[in-house]
């Protein structure tokens, strides 16, 4: 087996995630907090999409880079959004966001490439630069100063064989927004930046910005799964300077083919299509993670930052746990709330747990008054520890 498979760790969120389903199976109730996946369905212009291109027959491989028409939608968004000028010719349609990280990767590293990441930081990252035998290198984030990059410390880690710095905006596992100066300064330190866009759309403080409005070395990850609640139709793209192009699109001719036809008609639709949907699923995220926000802090948890972005609250459970990983496992088999433990995201995030409000308002008022009971009997020395360690 190739070496490398042992220095990847597992994405611990799934761990709990299919613990959660084998309590299902048994017949245990579980409140799902654990998993970024919008519980909403997609919206009515996609599956009509995706109903007529089955209808008419288009489901064949399409251009290796995308569907035309969806690339020039892609464009048109960012126009739209940030008023900046993507050619179509720019994009890269994959099967989600995960292959356009894949892609990128094996394009900018070799063995002796390091990546610049946060800690903490999207579980995955590391283990996509670790498969394209290159070394991640973690920038140290703090509660203190709000999750925030500082332009300091990433130069602090750059060296001849920086091949990039990956950045995430709104961010998980926190929600920061990322601030217009500091991606003006990151833009500035020559070296590409990738830029996780994933979660735009979804800012409810703030405004998030794209790398592109500063700099055109750098390559742009976003998709559906998150926005438009598509999370299984599986459709993403990266957004890669010209000069790059035709080596990613040989890339993705070898590796991925094309995107699903079908997908690729339904992201057309989103874009054109979705607003009001997307406004009704906004003031949703919202109204939870302020009931979210609030109940956990009556509970006694320290929320360094509130969240600015995406559907991710990341609470301070020290006073709770030593061992964030024994602690969710311990929610989940006690209380039957589903929690992701901060270790999971870096060494950064022990001590600290991530609630995903992608969920409904009653479900999650069911599991915060869980979660309040199971806290209480640890306060009151009904569980076997008082503090899980």
């Amino acid at each position: 087996m190739n070496p490398l498979v042992d220095k990847m760790t597992s994405f611990i969120v799934m761990d709990v995630l299919e613990r959660a389903n084998e309590l299902q199976r048994q017949g245990v109730d579980i409140i799902h907090l654990e998993v970024g996946e919008p519980d909403f369905d997609v919206p009515e212009c996609v599956s009509e999409a995706v109903v007529d291109a089955y209808k008419n027959h288009q489901t064949h491989y399409t251009h290796s880079l995308g569907d035309p028409e969806l690339r020039q939608e892609i464009a048109n968004l960012y126009k739209r959004e940030y008023n900046v000028n993507v050619s179509p010719d720019q994009i890269l349609v994959t099967s989600g966001s995960s292959p356009a990280i894949l892609l990128t990767m094996l394009l900018l590293c070799h063995t002796q490439s390091e990546v610049i990441l946060s800690n903490p930081g999207y579980a995955c990252y590391k283990n996509f630069v670790l498969g394209a035998h290159a070394t991640p290198v973690f920038v140290p984030l703090n509660a203190e100063n709000g999750f925030q990059y500082k332009v300091e410390d990433i130069q602090n880690k750059i060296t001849p064989n920086t091949a990039a710095i990956f950045i995430n905006s709104p961010m998980n596992p926190t929600g920061t927004v990322l601030t217009a100066e500091f991606m003006q300064e990151v833009a500035q330190l020559g070296v590409p930046v990738i830029s996780d866009e994933i979660y735009h759309g979804l800012v409810y403080e703030g405004k998030a910005h794209s790398i592109l409005e500063y700099t055109d070395n750098a390559f742009v990850l976003n998709g559906f799964s998150k926005r438009f609640a598509m999370t299984g139709l599986r459709l993403g793209y990266l957004i890669a300077p010209k000069q790059y192009m035709p080596a990613l699109q040989k890339l993705a001719q070898n590796f991925l083919i094309c995107a699903s036809s079908t997908a690729q008609k339904a992201g057309i639709a989103a874009l054109r299509d979705t607003s009001d949907y997307g406004k009704i699923m906004f003031d949703t995220y919202n109204e939870r993670r302020l009931y979210l926000l609030k109940r956990l802090r009556n509970m006694g948890f320290t929320i360094p930052v509130d969240p600015q972005g995406a559907f991710y609250v990341f609470v301070d459970a020290s006073k709770y746990t030593n061992n964030s990983l024994q602690f969710a496992f311990d929610v989940l088999e006690k209380a039957h709330v589903g929690i992701t433990p901060g270790v999971d995201f870096g060494t950064g995030g022990e001590g600290f747990v991530r609630f995903s409000y992608a969920n409904s308002l009653e479900n999650i008022k069911e599991g915060m008054d869980r979660l309040e009971k199971y806290l209480q009997s640890l306060r009151d020395g009904e569980s076997t520890n008082r503090l899980i360690d």
